[in-house]
This record gives structure tokens, C-alpha cells and sequence, in this order.
């Protein structure tokens, strides 16, 4: 008899095919995050999740699946899942790292350019019918060239954004919890300061840490009151990174000059204000929505969930200590 399977987000039918191969397959198949109600009363009988970075697999999940035995989370962040909680029960966790990288930099430069260069105002500038002549001095944006870009978090995709920046002759300035080897510093043109420093000195400030207890709130009030009022909040990262409602404020009040969110604190929600703003440009959390990122990252999460329940280590744990 197959092992049950619950999959929480719509997939592609070849992903699906492949699952079905090995398991009973009970899934969500529709463009909508599957409700907790049916989560809760789905896992039951479940030797294997599937999960979403919408879908909180916590100690209430874990309490009503006595049979799991393997939670594969489709995401390379894992804050949705309570690994503690997991580790407890002994049940491997996995997510799908790697595959993202390069979309989401993408993303983030995308966002650099466009606030720099006011790409959102522009476009719906030209929608309503408002552009009606060029003049010299109008609609005037920022350069990015030549400018200093401030990277917080110097993983992954913090140096995949670090390159990125090279093309453009920027000055990089990056804070990290540990320093990166001189080799990687010269390869990258980056510079390690404190977050102090990057704060004042850049013009532009990309962030890229993980959502942990230390990083809620990393960037505040006080964080942003120490940016430029020229430069440009940039977050792709998770949203409660970001103190949102002092974002807000800092925007309306001038303390920095613009914001490019792909994530938000309460998401979908957005805080109050910052829809109005027309110095942000604001994404529907797309960083790794490209057809090959997502195939790739459902195909690492099925690989991830096979390999666990056919009793083979998987290759991308984030709990390694419950295999022995």
C-alpha cells in the first residue's frame, strides 16, 4: 500500500504524475493557500507533507498527524514550520535551497532600478493619460550607476545581488553575521562594515537575512532614521524583517526617499498608508516566481519527500540531527 501524502500547494501535473508514482497523493488544487481548517483535518493520516510558505505547520499541525514521518517545505526559508517542534518528534525537515537564488537577486535589482528610476509612477503615468509632453527637469528619477549599495545579509542571494551590482560600477558595502573570506570580498568588490555604517552610507540598501527571533524588526525606526534621505529601502527577503508601520512613516516623513517590497510584515496585508505611497513599489511576493524557479524548487521538494519516505537521507534537511 502507497504512503499518503498531503500537498498543500497547486502544482504542475508533471510534479504531481511523479509523486503519484510513489504515493497516495491528497492535494490542493487550486490557485489559493489551502485553508487551515482542511489542513488540520487532512493530515491526519499523512505519512508525508508537502507544505507552503503559507501554511504555519505548527504544533497543532504536528499534534493531529501522529503518522507523519516527513515535512518537505517548498521554500527556501522555513519560518512557516516549527523545526523545533518537528525535531522533538523526530520527523525530518527539508527545504529547497539554491534553486532561487539567482531569480530573487534578479528580483532585487529589479526593484533597485525601478524605484531608482520611478518605473511604477511611470507606467501608471502613461495608463491614466497624464503624460502629455517631455520637458527637461520632469519626472526626474535616480541614477544607479556609480552608487553605493548596501547589502545586509551576504548570503547566497546577498552575493548574487553583490555581482549584479558590479555590472553597474556600484560602490558595495555589505553586513553580515560572519565576515566572508578576503578571497570571496575581492571576487565580490565588497566591503564589510557595521550595520551603522552601511545604514548612512548607502544609497540604495538591499536585505537579505532569514526571518528569526533576531531579525524581526532588524530594520526600524532607528535603522531607518540613519539612512540617507536620498536613498532606497529594498526588501526580499520576509517581511517581518521590516518594522512596516515605521517604514510608513519614514516615507511620509521624508527620512529616506523610496521603498521596493516583494514581502510585507502581516502579508498580504499591507500596513496602513503604504498602498498610497507613490515613492514604493510594491510586488505580490514574486522573488522566485519564474516558471524554471518554481519547477525546479517543487521538483527539489518532491525529490526531498521521496528520498525521506523511501528511507534514504534527503538532501536538504535543515534538522540533520534526526537522521542517525
Amino acid at each position: 500500500m502507497k504512503q499518503k501524502i498531503l500537498v498543500c500547494g497547486n502544482l504542475p501535473a508533471s510534479v504531481l504524475d511523479r509523486l503519484r508514482e510513489v504515493f497516495e497523493v491528497e492535494g490542493n488544487f487550486e490557485d489559493l493557500p489551502l485553508k487551515r481548517a482542511r489542513l488540520l483535518e487532512s493530515v491526519g493520516d499523512k505519512e508525508g507533507l508537502m507544505s507552503m510558505i503559507t501554511d504555519m505547520v505548527d504544533e497543532e499541525v504536528l499534534s493531529r498527524a501522529p503518522r507523519l514521518r516527513m515535512i518537505a517545505n517548498m521554500a527556501v526559508g522555513y519560518n512557516n514550520v516549527d523545526v523545533k517542534a518537528a525535531t522533538a518528534r523526530k520527523i525530518p525537515v527539508t527545504n529547497t535551497p539554491d534553486v532561487l537564488t539567482e531569480t530573487t537577486a534578479d528580483l532585487a535589482f529589479t526593484l533597485i532600478l525601478s524605484v531608482a528610476r520611478r518605473v511604477a509612477e511611470g507606467d501608471r503615468m502613461v495608463r491614466e493619460g497624464r503624460f502629455q509632453f517631455w520637458a527637461p527637469f520632469l519626472f526626474l528619477g535616480t541614477e544607479v550607476t556609480g552608487k553605493t549599495l548596501g547589502i545586509i545579509g551576504m548570503g547566497r542571494i546577498g552575493k548574487a545581488v553583490a555581482r549584479r551590482a558590479a555590472g553597474f560600477d556600484m560602490r558595495i558595502l555589505y553586513h553580515n553575521r560572519d565576515r566572508i573570506d578576503a578571497a570571496e570580498e575581492k571576487s565580490l568588490r565588497a566591503e564589510y562594515t557595521d550595520m551603522k555604517t552601511l545604514l548612512a552610507s548607502s544609497d540604495f540598501v538591499s536585505i537579505h537575512v532569514p526571518l528569526a527571533e533576531n531579525t524581526k524588526h532588524l530594520i526600524g525606526m532607528a535603522e531607518l532614521s540613519l539612512m540617507k534621505p536620498a536613498a532606497f529601502l529594498i526588501n526580499t527577503s520576509r517581511g517581518p524583517v521590516v518594522d512596516e508601520p515605521a517604514l510608513v512613516s519614514a516615507l511620509q516623513d521624508g527620512v529616506l526617499a523610496g521603498a521596493g517590497l516583494d514581502v510585507y510584515e502581516n502579508e498580504p496585508s499591507l500596513a496602513p498608508g503604504l498602498a498610497g505611497l507613490a515613492n514604493t513599489v510594491l510586488l505580490p511576493h514574486v522573488g522566485s516566481a519564474t516558471l524554471e524557479t518554481r519547477m525546479k524548487m517543487a521538483m527539489m521538494a518532491t525529490d526531498n519527500l521521496i528520498a525521506g519516505l523511501t528511507g534514504r537521507k534527503p538532501p536538504n534537511l535543515v534538522n540533520p540531527e534526526v537522521w542517525k
